[in-house]
């Protein structure tokens, strides 16, 4: 005998909608066959161009916050309590330093807000990590104009700090209490001096930075020669991160080179063999996989080594992995969906691309709104919302829409904001969203209304 119908009836409901949705699949409709073909490509685009390369060191990166830095320190820089100047002005430039996208940021944000960051600080870095990226700021006022190129700048420095402070307004009561209770922490406990931890995290923002640096429009200069040299800095940081790991880790020196070793191996096989293979190939593949596997290579043995040890490094490895359980899940099926509705660059999934340019045309306020939540839920990887613009541009879209799309779409999407949800709550990533969406169309409106 069933006695808890609310529950059974709530199996039956949902039983029904996906008996519904299989029998009245429209398999045989083109558009609904390409929307499928595209969020299967968009998510394996992402998979081979992000997931390895950014979201792991990023991981590890988020891991190392939650075990080495402590959470007073935290508190005192980042924390309800601390000067807002200092707290505001680190998190609002963050993206100056970190070249990444919307999803990439997820797992530093996580960190740091477990750790006990204030609403504001951890919201403002959570907007500039992917929105005040230097590269994509340039390539906007080269592409699209000097001017929107500057209002990109500056709006997005602004809107950081705006949203930040609106959040530690609006959630202040908790903000309160957060600050109550750490100030009854007892002072932390160093275990090695501050140069040290700086070097440690240098090395892994320097290996995600350089893994990630994007190819320049110009095929001379200097970040072209930075570009063609990626690989060799990134391998650099990574021997300065295995010295370090061995010297204050205390790792043993045959087990960084066993690992070191079978990077090599990994890369003289990738290079010679399956890089050639595959660049030959037919379908024009252009991975840098005799970068990528030794990459793997190396990530793999680091793995295999901290996940057997008792000691911080071993809690270090086991931080980073309940990072990545907890949110690449949610990345790829945001990702899946994105790629279905709107599709890839340059691609339509089920929403057409001409009715998104009809709607953003001129600059009148609904051209604004819907600019923002399509840059809100849409996907955008690094730098590519700027050859997106620029198609957009030329099919009508206002200036104004332009920079609320600029505003609102690197910040979040929609895989961030399923991941950003189980982090710190439906209510807050919903008013997180809301201020984005809000604050770029105002920005929009006054930038379209400039002569």
């Amino acid at each position: 005998m069933i006695t808890d119908w609310k529950s059974e009836s709530r199996k039956l409901i949902w039983g029904v909608v996906v008996f519904v949705a299989c029998f009245a699949m429209p398999v045989d409709w083109p558009r609904f066959s390409k929307a499928v073909f595209e969020a299967l490509a968009l998510t394996k685009w992402y998979a081979q161009e992000h997931v390895l390369l950014c979201l792991i060191p990023a991981f590890f990166i988020a891991g190392a916050i939650a075990v080495f830095v402590s959470q007073a320190s935290v508190m005192k820089y980042l924390g309800p309590q601390a000067p807002k100047v200092l707290a505001y002005g680190v998190a609002s430039v963050s993206g100056t330093i970190l070249a990444v996208c919307s999803c990439t940021v997820l797992p530093l944000f996580a960190g740091i807000w477990r750790m006990g960051a204030g609403l504001g600080p951890a919201t403002a870095f959570l907007y500039s990590g992917p929105a005040i990226n230097v590269l994509a700021i340039i390539l906007t006022a080269r592409i699209l104009g000097l001017e929107i190129g500057i209002a990109r700048a500056v709006g997005a420095i602004l809107f950081s700090i705006v949203i930040g402070l609106i959040m530690h307004l609006i959630y202040r009561k908790e903000e309160t209490a957060k600050a109550d209770a750490a100030m009854m922490m007892p002072e932390a406990q160093v275990d090695r001096p501050l140069w040290q931890n700086v070097l440690y995290f240098g090395a892994m923002v320097g290996i995600l930075v350089f893994a990630n640096w994007g190819k320049p429009d110009v095929a001379s200069g200097f970040w072209h020669g930075v570009w063609s040299g990626k690989w060799l800095i990134t391998s650099v940081f990574a021997v300065a991160l295995a010295l370090i790991l061995g010297v204050w880790f205390s790792i043993k020196w045959w087990k960084l080179a066993a690992v070191a070793a079978a990077t090599v191996a990994a890369w003289l096989v990738s290079a010679s063999w399956i890089a050639p293979a595959i660049h030959g190939a037919a379908d024009g593949h252009h991975l840098p996989w005799e970068a990528m596997i030794p990459f793997a290579v190396a990530v793999v043995g680091l793995s295999v080594i901290l996940a057997v040890r008792n000691d911080p490094s071993g809690e270090w490895f086991y931080q980073s992995w309940t990072f990545t359980k907890q949110i690449t899940p949610l990345l790829l099926f945001g990702v899946l969906v994105a790629g279905f509705l709107l599709g890839r660059p340059g691609e339509e999934g089920m929403i057409p691309n001409a009715w998104v340019a009809r709607l953003v045309g001129g600059n009148s306020l609904w051209a604004n709104v819907f600019a923002a939540l399509i840059g809100a839920f849409m996907y955008f990887a690094t730098l590519t919302e700027v050859p997106i613009l620029q198609g957009l541009m030329g099919s009508g879209m206002g200036k104004g829409p332009a920079l609320a799309m600029l505003l609102a779409g690197p910040a979040v999407s929609l895989p961030s904001m399923l991941v950003i949800r189980s982090i710190m709550g439906t209510q807050k990533t919903v008013v997180f969203v809301s201020l984005v969406v809000v604050m770029a169309t105002i920005s929009g409106m006054i930038f379209g209304a400039m002569p």
